[in-house]
């Protein structure tokens, strides 16, 4: 089962994504003039940067809201605004330092992939890490190490229509995904299918043993099969069912090898359950595939369940608004657990 990373490697973790935090916001304001400035929106306050430069007049972009996080945020930024970034010798050190202390990392080219997309503004954008790179980030973020096995070619993005309120606006306007692949130098291709109207939602690097990117988004409408435009990001995405509530509730966190990166990835209590719902919905062909979704599944929920349960409920709640089919999906495929994980079955049926 999962093991607790040492106190002194989540306390090194918090210091490390709270310096990638900072700068962020200082790599996306630095060039800009103008400042910080409070807004009230439905009787909450938040902090938005406000600058005239560019085109479009007077914009303002969201920080955060106005509660201790952001206010220190702002701050460090304001006071460091003159000064040079954080070199990436230092931060990359702190991540070596991650490593000597049991965190996981991400294979080389993994994290290349995610390091370029990052640069390229994806998650600065409202992109999503998703797949077992996000359940390896997830649990570094929770302090604790996976037993279950973490080996992938595959490199899975997810992003909403449209970028919610939540996310960090930056003064980008969009992000190149496609030229971002291609100046990693792997030779990526679009991946076109028959029925995607040559619409790519996938690109594969065949002269790097098939290394895959996908990109996926929530299915709306009637047609929720069809290759769905993300014009920020320059892509198509494939709708996928459950994404949605997946792509919900997002946090910061960090891939590790070499120089650190800033992602978002999805809750933990919903990614556990999501891949519950993913599972149910594997064809014969991908029963693999399924067995991996459960054991994520299992070890994730099973450390929830100890650690922070009030979690799970509230990430139940939300999957039983969606109907009685969803849970009787996570429901059919936790009884498939090596052993039962107390009170998985209570919170999703509100039994017990």
């Amino acid at each position: 089962m999962a093991q607790a990373l040492p106190f002194e490697t989540q306390t090194l973790y918090s210091e490390l994504l709270e310096r990638l935090r900072i700068a962020e916001v200082r790599r996306s304001f630095a060039s800009l003039s103008g400042g910080f400035v409070k807004r009230i929106k439905s009787g909450t306050p938040y902090w938005y940067f406000r600058t005239s430069e560019g085109i479009g007049g007077q914009r303002e972009f969201y920080i955060g809201p106005d509660d201790t996080l952001t206010r220190v945020r702002v701050a460090n930024v304001i006071k460091q605004r003159e000064t040079a970034e954080d070199g990436e010798e230092g931060l990359a050190r702190l991540a070596a330092m991650l490593r000597s202390g049991g965190a996981t990392m991400a294979d080389p080219l993994s994290a290349r992939i995610i390091r370029g997309l990052g640069a390229a503004g994806v998650f600065r954008l409202g992109g999503v890490l998703i797949g077992t790179h996000a359940y390896a980030a997830i649990g570094n973020a929770m302090g604790v190490r996976w037993s279950s096995g973490l080996r992938t070619q595959d490199v899975a993005f997810a992003a909403t229509r449209r970028m919610g309120i939540g996310l960090l606006q930056t003064p980008e306007l969009e992000a190149n995904v496609p030229r971002a692949l291609d100046t990693l130098e792997m030779g990526f291709l679009p991946c076109i299918h028959i029925h995607s109207d040559r619409k790519p939602t996938s690109y594969v690097a065949p002269a790097n043993d098939e290394w895959k990117v996908d990109f996926l988004t929530d299915p709306r409408g009637r047609d929720r099969t069809s290759p769905v435009p993300i014009p920020r990001l320059n892509i198509y995405a494939q709708p996928l069912e459950f994404m949605g509530y997946l792509l919900e509730r997002t946090f910061d966190a960090l891939i590790l090898n070499g120089a650190p990166v800033l992602v978002r990835v999805p809750e933990p209590a919903r990614f556990g359950l999501h891949k519950l719902l993913v599972a149910s919905n594997r064809d014969p062909s991908q029963q693999v595939k399924a067995a991996k979704d459960r054991q994520q599944a299992y070890e994730l929920l099973t450390f929830l369940e100890k650690e922070r349960p009030g979690d799970i409920e509230l990430a139940a709640e939300s999957l039983r608004e969606r109907g009685r089919k969803w849970v009787q999906r996570a429901v059919r495929e936790a009884g498939k657990f090596p052993e039962p994980v107390p009170g998985l079955l209570d919170k999703l049926t509100l039994s017990g």
